[in-house]
């Protein structure tokens, strides 16, 4: 009864706070949670004309059918594929930047660093497309620089490429995303007491060593929550990259699981076959985020949830 009369008078303490809140559980409730119902039409053959209580019940059907689909299984390694480049580059990248901005003398030359390293995150995907095509095209800035030194006797086009695709859509990935991804690092430094680098220069440590044993102990929590988010995104690929640099050309090496989900389920209608597609892969997501997060938990006897 104590506990009961404690939490209404924290909660009405805090009323102001909890009214600010609201907005945000209403807005999860409609956009996320309600709609987990239409999850059943994975159960079902489902088409415009039906609703999600009337269409016919088919079972595993859709999953079986998925299953057994050479283009599905084509996505899922070009998922995975890209994806762990993504994941050995893309991860290591911000942390790496991080450091070296934070290394930097407070002045001029870091603030110009840390914005020329943002801009790329707030220009969308169409214009880095758009830039991405012009570059990598047979007149392209890469063939002139590489004829240029002598590395190519006659250009190419690089973005038609299939063999060449995946480490286009990894690294200019990385070039749009690690800037942004050191902010929650920085942070994270910022918040380091300096006195344990004046004991280590006192010590005699270098720079290294005190990166090594200072700086990266005390950012081993945030990179280990950072690592579980991005293995639980494994296998979700950025779409918005894939619908603009895919063609016919690349598309073997290019089509991901979620391009193919958009195409099944909004170009041809297969609403049902879609949300199977989708349900298994964040089924199987889910799995790698808690196996993730239980052996992080182990190496730093810390939970991150």
């Amino acid at each position: 009864m104590k506990a009961k009369t404690s939490l209404l008078k924290r909660y009405k303490q805090q009323l102001p706070l909890q009214l600010m809140v609201i907005p945000g559980v209403i807005f999860m409730l409609i956009f996320t949670y309600i709609p987990i119902y239409g999850i059943v039409v994975a159960f079902k053959s489902f088409s415009v004309t039906d609703t999600i209580a009337s269409a016919p019940w088919v079972g595993l059907d859709n999953f079986r059918i998925a299953f057994s689909d050479p283009f599905f299984w084509s996505a899922v390694r070009n998922t995975l594929a890209i994806s762990f480049l993504k994941l050995l580059i893309g991860f290591t990248a911000p942390i790496i930047l991080a450091i070296l901005i934070f290394e930097l003398k407070a002045g001029l030359f870091k603030r110009s660093v840390q914005t020329i390293s943002y801009l790329p995150h707030f220009l969308s995907w169409i214009v880095v497309g758009g830039m991405l095509t012009s570059w990598l095209s047979t007149t392209g800035l890469l063939n002139s620089f590489l004829i240029t030194i002598g590395l190519l006797d006659e250009p190419r086009n690089f973005l038609v490429e299939p063999q060449s695709y995946w480490m286009i859509a990894v690294l200019s990935d990385v070039w749009k995303s690690v800037g942004w991804g050191t902010i929650i690092y920085l942070a994270t430094m910022a918040s380091i007491d300096p006195t344990y680098y004046e004991a280590a220069k006192i010590d005699g440590a270098t720079k290294l060593q005190q990166i090594w044993h200072i700086t990266l102990p005390l950012m081993s929590f945030i990179i280990a929550l950072m690592f579980v988010l991005a293995v639980g995104g494994l296998l979700g690929s950025n779409l918005d990259q894939t619908l603009v640099l895919i063609n016919p050309l690349n598309a073997s090496r290019a089509e991901v699981i979620d391009s193919y989900v958009y195409k099944i389920g909004l170009v041809q209608g297969d609403f049902s076959y879609a949300t199977a597609v989708g349900l298994a892969i964040s089924v199987i997501s889910l799995i790698l985020v808690i196996i993730t997060h239980k052996i992080t938990k182990k190496l730093n006897n810390r939970s991150i949830f």
